[in-house]
């Protein structure tokens, strides 16, 4: 049945029918409809602040990534959704479904370039360039079945960014609307036969295969650890596709070990991944790789057909991860799994030997690790910690590791992690941050204390931009610019915004504060002290291989 609703709350009500239980958001004038029905929508979602638009989206960002569920969030039109527009970038490139909701100028004035209070050019085609669908909703009559598409669009075949947009006049104005509806999502594409057994015979013969995984093959942690046993595979991943096989497990190996076992091979299975490692980072820096030859042959699977002519390879199944993982275990119903246990192990063990020089950082990732549980998250940054991590973490559990993936959006880290840990209350989540990246959301410590968001940063402060330092000094005669950092006192900070805050210089003194303070759940900082110049480049770990 009909009922007469603003534009605002005929979007809300369509929040409501696709299960959202959080929305963070920054309200303003062509806002006010959708925040006001957001507010006696309260006891079905929590509506969470932030004090720059571009947390609203790195926190909806952190929420989805480390759910599998979509993110939702609100900003203004204009300047508001630009300061976005890394998030969704983001977004994008690590195929996760968040949800933009923004304003427009009054209806009257689109197009018209009078200057209106936050209009640009053409929104709705600067969205469109960065999220995977974007649409304007014209009236509130159209908002169910607009909200239910954006849904569908998010999460169906490969998940993606989405955005709507409403004038400010619509979303002020009101109509019979017709109920909300839930998101009708896409069936995935069965496996064909015909790619499933040209994957299964590669699989037969090959004496060595090796497993990679992205962040299309997290949903299927299960059906993954059964084909990796099935064919006697090592699993693989660079920043994506983490924990999906628990890396400290049988199977699982880090993307360094997995680099010297890539000669060995003479398979690779990619699941739901661009195989950056192999095609890019191993193949030369700045040489893409993409009519590979055998050996290794490679097979991928990916519900995006495109992925098939992005990266010619030998047997492609387009197809969901899960169900092309399960049709191929029944495709070698029989087949005898290659011993390769011993050869997993001494790479695992030479990796580690090599990596342990990366110092201090792989002490600190060891701490790390230790206070966090199985289920417990870490959210990566860019910076020296970060970078290590890549190869130094064992992620042992699906979506517990969030990375900003092929973007590197600097200063993501920090309010991604916020969203990670509002989505997991009971969860212990650590954000990892160097100073220069925090900095860019330094401010969204005072969402932490007004909303109680109970994360742990751990703040590397190395007064530097640690990488553009090193290369300044390595590849352009130690001429530097930009690089070092004048940092303000992060402990009187901490104290200032009414936040924990601990000052250590060392991975012994580390241990104890950190248990502590996950321990604690309240919002903390812990700043690391890191004399500037003096962290060993994890870079020839990341790009074994050298530039090509």
């Amino acid at each position: 049945m009909k009922r007469n609703m603003t534009g605002g709350e005929a979007i809300v009500s369509g929040l409501v029918a696709n299960g959202v239980d959080t929305v963070f958001g920054l309200p303003g004038a062509q806002m006010y409809p959708l925040f006001d029905a957001l507010t006696r929508a309260g006891e079905t979602i929590r509506t969470v602040g932030a004090r720059h638009e571009q947390a609203c989206g790195y926190m909806a960002f952190g929420y989805a990534r480390s759910t599998g569920r979509p993110g939702v969030y609100s900003v203004v039109p204009g300047p508001g959704v630009l300061n976005t527009t890394a998030a969704l970038a983001t977004a994008w490139g690590c195929s996760t479904p968040v949800v933009c909701l923004t304003g427009q100028i009054p209806s009257a004035f689109i197009g018209r370039r009078r200057g209106h209070l936050h209009e640009i050019a053409d929104q709705l085609g600067t969205l469109k360039s960065v999220v995977k669908w974007a649409e304007r909703i014209e009236r509130p009559a159209d908002a169910p079945a607009l909200v239910a598409e954006a849904f569908r669009q998010a999460q169906s075949g490969r998940p993606g960014p989405v955005a709507l947009e409403m004038a400010w006049d619509v979303m002020a104005g009101s109509e019979e609307v017709p109920p909300a509806q839930a998101a009708a999502l896409d069936a995935n594409p069965p496996p064909a036969s015909a790619e499933i057994a040209a994957a299964a015979a590669l699989i037969r013969a090959a004496r060595f295969p090796i497993i990679m995984t992205g962040s299309g093959a997290q949903h299927a942690s299960a059906e993954i650890g059964q084909l990796a046993r099935a064919i006697g595979a090592p699993v693989a991943a660079f920043r994506g596709g983490r924990g999906v096989v628990d890396e400290a497990g049988d199977h699982g190996i880090s993307s360094y070990a997995a680099f010297k076992l890539y000669g060995e091979c003479d398979l690779v299975i990619g699941i739901g991944t661009r195989l950056e490692m192999p095609t890019m980072r191993w193949a030369g820096m700045m040489r893409m790789v993409d009519r590979p030859e055998a050996p290794p042959h490679i097979v991928r699977i990916d519900i995006d057909p495109q992925e098939m002519t992005r990266l010619k390879v030998h047997a492609g199944i387009v197809a969901d991860a899960a169900d092309a993982a399960r049709a191929l275990l029944a495709a070698l119903e029989g087949h005898r799994p290659a011993a390769n246990a011993a050869r997993i192990a001494r790479a695992r063990a030479e990796a580690a030997a090599e990596t342990a020089a990366v110092q201090p950082q792989m002490d600190y990732l060891k701490v790390v690790r230790a206070a966090l549980p199985d289920d417990g998250f870490l959210v990566e940054e860019l910076c020296q910690a970060g970078f290590t991590s890549y190869f130094g973490y064992p992620v042992r559990r699906p979506r517990t590791y969030v990375s900003t993936g092929f973007q590197g959006t600097l200063g993501f880290g920090f309010q991604t992690a916020l969203g990670v840990k509002v989505a997991h209350p009971d969860k212990p989540v650590v954000s990892i941050s160097g100073d220069g990246g925090f900095m860019f959301g330094v401010q969204e410590l005072a969402t932490a204390a007004q909303y109680g968001i109970g994360l742990v940063t751990v703040l590397f402060n190395n007064e530097a931009y640690g990488n553009v330092r090193r290369d300044q000094e390595e590849r352009f005669g130690n001429r530097l610019i930009g690089a070092d950092l004048v940092n303000p006192d992060f402990m009187d900070l901490a104290r200032a915004f009414r936040i924990d805050g601990q000052r250590v210089h060392s991975p012994a003194a580390l241990e104890p504060v950190l248990k502590a303070a996950i321990a604690a759940g309240r919002p903390s900082l812990i700043e690391v002290v890191v004399p500037r110049g003096s962290e060993a480049s994890p870079w020839p770990f990341i790009h074994p291989a050298g530039p090509g």
